[in-house]
């Protein structure tokens, strides 16, 4: 049983989509972020960092109750104790990793801070927007250079990582980006979208 300290956002929607892939028992405790949640001295607890997401494994190694956050990290724990999404050969899993790490370094920042200049500073400032709006479109390149080579983004099968970088390319309209114009992304998109699993964690926390 999981304990899921969540909210529907990019990063928060990986571990819903996970649980569901993995088909585990789990229980939500909503942290309304807009509301500051995450800044209570409960969650901090849990949290010291007042992110989403955070997770209580209630039968954590030794049986024990295990306290994870950072959204990269709770993957990989599930990946790794459920034995699924996670490869067990070293290459394959690092290969993972690595494509973890780009969304984690990479998609995650850079989307989020094209989101804010673009849509939520309270004053425009056109260098956040062009610098910003620009690297996201790379890193869309650098994705579908990727999957213009592979059916998923990492280790030859649907692993971690495409469920750590599928929440953020939701957004595309919010980084000036038009689907077709990266046609490998939206083939990927398209696949990962139409699975029952990310269907179910999509529509949990609706807001």
């Amino acid at each position: 049983m999981y304990d899921l300290y969540n909210w529907p956002t990019s990063n928060g929607k990986k571990i819903n989509i996970m649980v569901e892939e993995l088909g585990v028992e789990y229980t939500i405790h909503p942290i309304a972020i807009g509301k500051d949640d995450q800044f209570t001295p409960e969650y901090v607890k849990i949290n010291p960092n007042s992110k989403i997401p955070a997770i209580i494994d209630q039968d954590g190694p030794g049986g024990k109750p295990y306290t994870l956050f950072e959204s990269g990290a709770i993957l990989m724990y599930m990946g790794e104790k459920h034995g699924q999404f996670y490869p067990q050969d070293l290459a394959k899993r690092y290969e993972t990793i690595q494509w973890l790490m780009f969304q984690m370094g990479g998609i995650g920042p850079i989307f989020g801070q094209a989101h804010h200049f673009r849509r939520a500073a309270p004053e425009k400032v056109p260098y956040g927007i062009e610098r910003y709006t620009k690297e996201a479109r790379r890193l869309w390149g650098v994705l579908d250079g990727r999957l213009a080579e592979h059916e998923w983004v990492a280790a030859g099968e649907y692993t971690i990582a495409d469920i750590a970088i599928f929440p953020w390319t939701q957004r595309y309209e919010w980084e000036g980006i038009a689907l077709e114009e990266f046609p490998n992304v939206k083939r990927w998109y398209e696949v990962v979208g139409a699975r029952p699993g990310v269907k179910r964690g999509l529509a949990l926390q609706q807001s």
